[in-house]
């Protein structure tokens, strides 16, 4: 029955908004406010080597105030506590290595310094369900946070892609019911396994961030469309709930405005303001 129900949505999705959005926004467009469910905020005070973006605070403010992003989830490693910005609306994910320093975690999460956790499958050599991860997911429980997963391709040739694999996700959902977890990038390119985790699991989301990154303008249309508007468009049809997804960009890989109108070309009009916005505030329990 699950083909049934799947065409019923995309058919209305289909006939109340298609796939690609109008090129003329109108008054009510511009007032869209958006969260970026997936950015990081180290700041190396160089061009990113992809994108050639200023890896700076002052570039990623300005480019929240161009792209009308009003909040934002940064995900750093927990000991690498360089600046607060919680007063720019950012939400700080704590980043967490193979071993899990259990009573250091507790403390930041405790604190309200970071409301969420990152694990990275796949630059991590271990899967998702290793038993080391387990205080990580009992203190998310405990502080009803939720965790982030990188998964998919990865930026680093060292990294072990079978680790990065979206379907493991299933494991812990299944054995936590009780914990949030959001699968980065959509798993891609193993979207399909994504998708059907996050239908199956009621608590998996996903953040559709680095379907492409660099310099979208030198991208030609059919590129972008090919390969981001079309698999993020499929991904948002699969799980026939549009609460699940989240917008995102992992910047500074691209910039933020231009990820921005690409995605909305893959997304339903009337389901923008859950995507872009409300899913992530329940997500994340974002005061907005």
């Amino acid at each position: 029955m699950r083909h049934v129900r799947i065409l019923i949505f995309f058919t209305v999705a289909s006939i109340m908004g298609c796939v690609t959005a109008p090129k003329n926004e109108t008054a009510q467009d511009t007032k869209l406010r958006v969260i970026d469910a997936h950015t990081h905020t180290d700041f190396s005070g160089k061009p990113e080597p992809t994108s050639h973006i200023p890896d700076t605070k002052e570039e990623y403010l300005r480019e929240m105030a161009e792209a009308g992003v009003v909040a934002t989830i940064s995900h750093s490693p927990v000991d690498d506590w360089k600046q607060d910005l919680r007063a720019n609306g950012v939400t700080h994910c704590a980043g967490i290595s193979a071993h899990v320093d259990a009573k250091k975690l507790e403390a930041v999460l405790k604190s309200g310094r970071y409301r969420c956790i990152k694990i990275y499958l796949g630059y991590v050599h271990q899967w998702a369900y290793d038993k080391n991860y387990e205080p990580a997911y009992r203190l998310a429980e405990k502080y009803n946070v939720p965790v982030v997963f990188h998964t998919g391709d990865t930026y680093s040739t060292k990294a072990k892609l079978k680790y990065a694999d979206p379907l493991t996700i299933d494991e812990v959902a299944v054995d936590h019911p009780k914990v949030t977890f959001v699968i980065a990038h959509c798993g891609n390119p193993w979207i399909e396994s994504a998708a059907e985790v996050a239908y199956k699991n009621p608590n998996v989301y996903l953040d559709g961030s680095a379907f492409e990154i660099g310099d979208l303008s030198k991208m030609s249309p059919d590129e972008i469309e090919e390969n981001m508007i079309k698999p993020l468009h499929y991904v948002f049809t699969y799980v026939e709930d549009p609460k699940k997804l989240m917008y995102g960009t992992d910047w500074p890989l691209v910039n933020m405005k231009s990820y921005l109108e690409a995605f909305k070309k893959a997304i339903p009009k009337q389901y923008w303001q859950d995507v872009f916005h409300d899913n992530a505030v329940r997500v994340f329990k974002i005061k907005d």
